[in-house]
């Protein structure tokens, strides 16, 4: 329903103007409203809409055309039409006055009451078009938004038809493309697809001038078991066999079915020899359990070949073909073997078997031992901690510095026994040391064997101090600087959760490797720990020194203590005592030891040993050679 607003201060004035538009008001449709000053008035148009406003020009505080102005100012109320009414004749100023202000009327007092009514009805009747035109509009647009959403409806379901449409049509075009690149039996990739790719990498190698691995695999007795049991096992066997060699590569390997019970993996990537030989040994251990189809138990290992690209082969073809040589010569060994194409290789790779071996016999030998040598603080020439090297009594080259034989160990199941028998060692000899006053403030430092950070880490490491009581500080992981570029959340997150646990961090042989200066920063090492070719530099290589001391002053950046390995002369040790260097470790000071020996030492130097002190038992000078 259409408003009026009438304004004025006198009550009489107000009660007539109403009494004059009751009766119009009852038979347009319209509602009254009053206010009795200027301020009241705006306050009644933030609230309603008018059609039309009565307006006295005389009223106090704020008269009617400052009432005008102050309505019309507002974007609720600007376009409402105001009509003045004054019971004094002025000139016609006033008059022109009120019409700037935003008036459509100016009337005197007494008012005829036939005009006034006609007046307002006129703007009631426009509001009244207005609001039925804005219930038109309203209308259009409901209707207009339906039909939206019915063409929206229509054209969604017409997009789902051609999507499920597009789908079925990339389904079979990709069945299609898969028949023509997979192994219908097993799923792998066939030979057509295996040369495109062979190809490709062939290509990428020349461009990067990188190198990769092409196996050969081939199934002892695969014959026999399709004659004896009937072709239905022997494509089950290809199956599994199919899944095992899948298991037993990276995701990023290509695994291939050339026909028959032929096989090749195509390794790409550094470390291709490395990761070649790895692959190929897992192979081995998989097809070494025997499958089993129904009720049938067969044994049918594999016998592999190996070809590495560029030197074994300057094509696709050649390569495929020096592959399947060496397989060959592994299935005349009596099958079940791997052979690489290049002779040198073979006789590494025969090495490196020889040299687990022996190492897994070593350990339930009892040949290993640690032998501590100590870190000596330069400022004062107390020891404080000692580094616990590994170390092999070899039954027959004799003392092996660890050095000499971890490079040859690619099996991470007995780096992994190897890490957990330094870390029960280490911690049950500083466990000892504290429980002697007199080196109950000595601490162990050690380094891992295993090429990456494994969770296994802290599921030795932690239930190891807390069974040893060790007091946080005790011990410091040393972690060797190539292990940081390949370390992902979990290893970080596993690091974290060994210094929270009291176990210091020290990065072992920086300058060796690109390490990130931001992982340095956010693991909060404690400890930066020079390699032995900087230091042997100082004094002997043009800059030698300066990069130490330019290393010092890393770490310093860092808020990390700085240890130097491999000191052996007096030159270089005082250049690091002026460059500030916190600890060294070396021969100058003295040879790793075990740790009775050790302790004597520490007790005839003094409770904390001093430095340069002479070593009263020195170990033999490691004499042994890579088997």
């Amino acid at each position: 329903m259409p408003k009026v607003l009438l304004v004025n201060d006198d009550p009489a004035s107000l009660f007539t103007l109403e009494q004059l538009l009751a009766d119009s008001a009852r038979q347009h449709g319209y509602q009254l409203l009053s206010a009795c000053s200027g301020k009241e008035a705006l306050r009644q148009v933030l609230r309603h809409d008018f059609a039309v406003i009565l307006l006295d020009v005389s009223m106090p505080d704020m008269d009617g055309f400052e009432t005008a102005e102050a309505i019309h100012s507002h974007p609720r109320s600007a376009g409402v039409p105001i009509i003045f009414i004054t019971a004094h004749y002025a000139d016609e100023m006033n008059r022109l006055k009120a019409y700037q202000k935003g008036a459509v009327d100016y009337l005197f007092t007494p008012v005829i009451p036939q005009i006034l009514q006609t007046k307002v009805e006129v703007f009631v009747e426009m509001t009244k078009q207005t609001i039925q035109l804005r219930k038109k509009s309203e209308q259009l647009a409901r209707l207009n938004e339906d039909m939206r959403v019915q063409r929206l409806q229509e054209l969604e379901r017409i997009n789902q038809e051609l999507e499920a449409e597009i789908k079925e049509r990339k389904h079979a075009e990709q069945r299609a493309h898969e028949l023509s690149t997979r192994d219908a039996l097993t799923n792998l990739v066939n030979r057509r697809s295996l040369i495109q790719q062979l190809e490709h990498a062939v290509a990428s190698a020349d461009r990067n001038r990188t190198q990769f691995a092409l196996l050969f695999l081939d199934l002892d007795k695969f014959k026999e078991v399709n004659d004896h049991y009937g072709h239905e096992v022997g494509d089950e066997l290809l199956r599994q066999v199919a899944a095992r060699l899948t298991a037993a590569v990276r995701v990023s390997d290509v695994v291939a079915r050339l026909g028959g019970d032929e096989f090749v993996v195509l390794i790409e990537g550094p470390g291709a020899a490395t990761n070649a030989a790895r692959v190929a040994r897992k192979i081995e251990q998989a097809g070494a359990r025997p499958y089993v189809i129904g009720s049938h138990h067969i044994h049918s290992a594999p016998s592999v070949g190996i070809a590495l690209y560029p030197q074994d082969g300057d094509s696709a073809r050649t390569l495929m073909r020096n592959a399947d040589l060496a397989m060959y010569q592994a299935k005349q060994d009596n099958g079940g073997s791997i052979k690489f194409f290049h002779e040198e290789l073979n006789a590494r790779e025969r090495e490196r078997e020889r040299w687990t071996c022996e190492l897994q016999q070593a350990l339930d030998a009892d040949q290993l031992e640690l032998r501590y040598q100590p870190q000596v603080a330069l400022a004062s020439g107390q020891v404080h901690r000692a580094e616990a090297l590994l170390y092999w009594r070899h039954p027959r080259l004799g003392l092996i510095p660890a050095p000499q034989f971890l490079p040859c160990v690619h099996d991470r199941a007995l780096l992994d026994r190897l890490d957990a028998w330094v870390i029960a060692g280490a911690c049950a000899q500083v466990a000892q040391w504290q429980q002697a006053s007199s080196s109950a403030q000595l601490g162990v430092t050690f380094n891992l064997a295993a090429p990456q950070l494994r969770p296994e880490l802290g599921q030795q490491l932690l239930p190891a101090l807390r069974r040893h009581r060790l007091r946080a500080g005790s011990v410091t992981l040393e972690l060797n600087e190539t292990l940081l570029p390949d370390s992902g959340d979990c290893a970080l997150a596993l690091l974290r959760q060994l210094r929270d646990a009291g176990v210091r961090l020290a990065l072992d042989h920086f300058g060796s490797a690109h390490s990130s200066l931001t992982t340095c920063k956010q693991l909060r090492f404690d400890a930066l720990k020079i390699d032995h070719a900087f230091v042997h530099a100082i004094g002997r290589e043009h800059g030698g020194s300066d990069i130490v001391a330019a290393l010092i002053h890393l770490a310093r950046a860092l808020a990390m203590q700085v240890v130097a390995l491999g000191v052996n002369h007096e030159q270089q040790l005082e250049h690091l005592r002026t460059q500030g260097c916190d600890y060294y470790q070396g021969e100058l000071y003295c040879q790793p030891m075990p740790p009775a020996d050790l302790i004597t030492h520490l007790h005839h130097t003094g409770a904390a040993g001093q430095a340069h002190a002479p070593c009263p038992t020195q170990p033999p000078k490691p004499r042994g050679k890579r088997p």
